[in-house]
């Protein structure tokens, strides 16, 4: 079944099914969906972490789990859209209404809009869980904005609230696919101002990607694991394996550090540091922002094979400790330390810089992050990453590389910060990273003109990844 928009529709429930949904005491699905929901607007919390464990404490499984997720998911990835849909049917902003009463009638419109559940349980769950928690008015209040909201589908909502698409593309995009103008703005730089490319990048950015595994080279092979997850080996990383449902924290293979889960993007980051040519490589190599550590993991196994060391720095020392964990009995020494003056000794062979970045190439797996994220917070980061950056290339010895990589497709976090830093260090020349990247696993002409490298979600189904790679000469 299409939606509105020409997509596939999401399937999160039959209409058969809506009478399980009407008794509040047996709804374990929306109720999960709305504690989160309240935990990520009052808390800041990150449902991607706190659901799962939702799940797993209420133990709630099979379909309820599925509902739950999609619910969960699905209502904070498509908060602003929803947001100016409640404004709308309730004739004041969404700011000014109640807060638990808004995750409620967040919740509704997401199932009326963007799911096919049927109009009635979407409006009568909602007003029962209203109810038992505000009281009899105020769930008269959801029932008469959710009642409202369900006169139109999503396609007529789009119509009627979004900037025209005549004469504001971004805008209608943006909103269309539920992200704020001003991401939708860079992406649309850093496609070169093609429309047809932004629409791609949203819609795909919008959808709820599959869960990617990690082999850990060494330990387990990606066939291996694609056997016993059930799962299916990736395209592009020889160690990446796709797992279409169910909980990866439970496999086997994930709880005894096998393998972890890491998008196939970032796998190809690592990859790219261990494939790059250097001269007399002495095997020491350093990972200079370590944090949460899945690269540090992938580049720990293969240094293993390699007979080289890793040097992993993160200034937190809780993450530190998370990195300690995933990188036991593999010759990684992890150091708490900020990466601009980490004190340790220059000359390292090969030097990754994943920087801490605003995240705008992940935000398809952190469903709230893209109405967090604010323009203002970028500056900041830029110059983090400027001399991160920086600080690597004093540490790399010559004939030595240097990989640069953000989870973001910004230009001023990608090619802009590249640009400063090299107009500000001599000696330094830049590799081609497309063969790096594509490491025969597929065409290189079709990762761009380069020397660089963007990953996109609608073109390699990766998070969106910038890749280059530095030599000192």
């Amino acid at each position: 079944m299409r939606d509105s928009r020409g997509g596939q529709r999401r399937d999160s429930g039959r209409r058969g099914d809506d009478a399980k949904y009407r008794n509040k005491d047996n709804d374990p699905a929306r109720t999960a969906a709305r504690d989160v929901l309240r935990a990520v607007r009052e808390r800041d919390a990150y449902a991607n972490l706190l659901l799962p464990k939702t799940l797993r404490e209420r133990q709630i499984t099979g379909r309820d789990a599925a509902l739950a997720t999609e619910l969960t998911y699905g209502t904070a990835r498509s908060q602003g859209l929803l947001d100016a849909v409640i404004s709308s049917a309730a004739g004041r902003p969404a700011s000014e209404i109640d807060g638990t009463l808004l995750d409620v009638l967040r919740l509704g419109t997401y199932q009326l809009l963007r799911t096919r559940i049927g109009s009635h349980a979407a409006v009568s769950t909602s007003v029962d869980m209203a109810r038992s928690e505000n009281g009899i008015g105020p769930s008269g209040f959801v029932n008469a904005v959710l009642r409202k909201v369900s006169q139109r589908d999503e396609q007529m909502w789009i119509n009627e609230l979004a900037p025209s698409m005549m004469d504001d593309r971004v805008g209608y995009l943006s909103f269309t696919y539920a992200h704020p103008r001003w991401i939708g703005e860079v992406f649309y730089r850093a496609l070169d101002g093609s429309v047809g490319e932004l629409q791609a990048a949203l819609a795909a950015d919008d959808e709820r990607p599959i869960v990617h595994l990690v082999a850990r080279p060494g330990q387990i092979t990606a066939e291996e694991l694609a056997l016993v997850s059930g799962g299916e080996e990736g395209r592009y990383s020889p160690y990446a394996v796709y797992l279409p449902e169910g909980d990866p924290g439970k496999l086997d293979a994930v709880r005894e550090g096998f393998a972890g889960v890491q998008d196939e993007g970032s796998q190809l980051v690592a990859l790219v540091l261990s494939r790059a040519e250097v001269a007399d490589d002495a095997g020491r190599w350093l990972d200079l922002c370590a944090g949460p550590g899945g690269k540090a993991a992938l580049l720990g196994s293969l240094a293993d094979l390699d007979g080289a060391h890793l040097d992993a720095v993160e200034i937190s020392e809780h993450r530190a400790g998370l990195i300690e964990n995933v990188v036991d009995g593999l010759p990684v020494t992890v150091h708490v330390a900020d990466g601009r003056d980490s004190g340790l000794e220059p000359g390292f062979d090969r030097i990754l810089v994943d920087a801490p970045c605003s995240g705008l190439g992940s935000l398809r797996r952190r469903p709230e992050a893209r109405w967090r994220r604010k323009p203002s917070d970028v500056p900041s980061l830029v110059t983090l990453q400027t001399e991160l950056l920086t600080e690597a290339l004093r540490l790399v010895r010559p004939g030595g590389v240097v990989v640069y990589s953000t989870c973001s497709p910004h230009p001023d976090e990608t090619t802009g910060v590249l640009e400063a830093v090299l107009a500000q260090v001599g000696g330094i020349s830049q590799v081609d990273a497309r063969p790096l990247v594509a490491g025969g696993y597929f065409d290189g002409d079709s990762l761009g003109a380069g020397p660089t490298v963007q990953l996109w979600p609608h073109r390699q189904d990766t998070d969106a990844m910038f890749v280059a790679v530095l030599r000192k000469d």
